[in-house]
């Protein structure tokens, strides 16, 4: 079965616009695993616009699933990682400004860049994940940075799922199966949703986990955190 991983800078968000603690991201990270929840995903960025440093190390002591920490790998963003060893990162090569993340890694043109990086945190046993476009070509330069996984960017996919799902997933099954044959391990995300989600985790070969965090809490305005989440196991689930 594929892990879910929820997401939770959109709960910082709604906090930071009030100020204060309210809704607590830490409290949501707690009850997203009581609900079924694998895994804890955020993804701080320089201006602390969600997810801060502080909600970083607050997180660490109560994620008992799996903590993954997303970002563009600056030389505080490493710093940070290091001591806070969660079980994985993820590299996305997103500018200061984005407003979320809008492509991958050009694992040819930032070959050395990354192997570099991806070394420092090997050596400290956390788990390495590089943020990548359906582009099977970009695998092996993948593989050659000491990578563990590729998470693959799923906009496009989201974008078109309606219009054509079979020509939508087509280059996310390529790129899974040139990953596979590169020993590589197989993350998803990006606007991954209740309504596209199943077709999308039955059709890609090997996926381990899908990083799911705008779409979950925007059902769960309706449909509540818990409910929210047992709907997205149970589009993962293989039985």
């Amino acid at each position: 079965m594929t892990k879910l991983s929820v997401n939770i800078n959109k709960i910082a968000t709604l906090r930071n616009a009030r100020g204060g603690e309210t809704p607590s991201v830490t409290e949501a990270a707690v009850k997203i695993q009581e609900f079924g929840g694998q895994g804890i995903t955020i993804h701080p960025r320089p201006d602390e616009r969600h997810i801060t440093r502080k909600d970083v190390y607050d997180l660490k002591p109560l994620v008992t699933t799996e903590f993954n920490i997303e970002g563009n790998p600056h030389r505080s963003f490493i710093d940070m990682v290091l001591e806070v060893k969660p079980e994985q990162v993820t590299l996305v090569p997103d500018a200061d400004d984005a407003i979320t993340s809008n492509a991958g890694w050009d694992t040819r043109k930032h070959l050395d860049f990354l192997t570099e990086i991806i070394a420092e945190f090997k050596n400290a046993g956390i788990r390495t994940s590089i943020f990548l476009d359906p582009l099977p070509e970009l695998v092996e330069y993948a593989a050659k940075t000491g990578a563990d996984r590729i998470e693959l960017y799923t906009e496009a996919y989201a974008k078109d799922y309606l219009t054509n799902k079979e020509q939508a997933i087509k280059p996310y099954y390529d790129t899974a199966v040139a990953a596979t044959e590169f020993g590589l391990g197989i993350n998803a995300g990006h606007d991954l949703s209740l309504e596209n989600l199943k077709y999308f985790a039955d059709t890609i070969p090997n996926l381990l986990e899908v990083s799911i965090g705008h779409a979950l809490v925007s059902e769960a305005l309706y449909m509540g955190l818990e409910n929210t989440v047992q709907a997205y196991l149970k589009r993962l689930a293989t039985w």
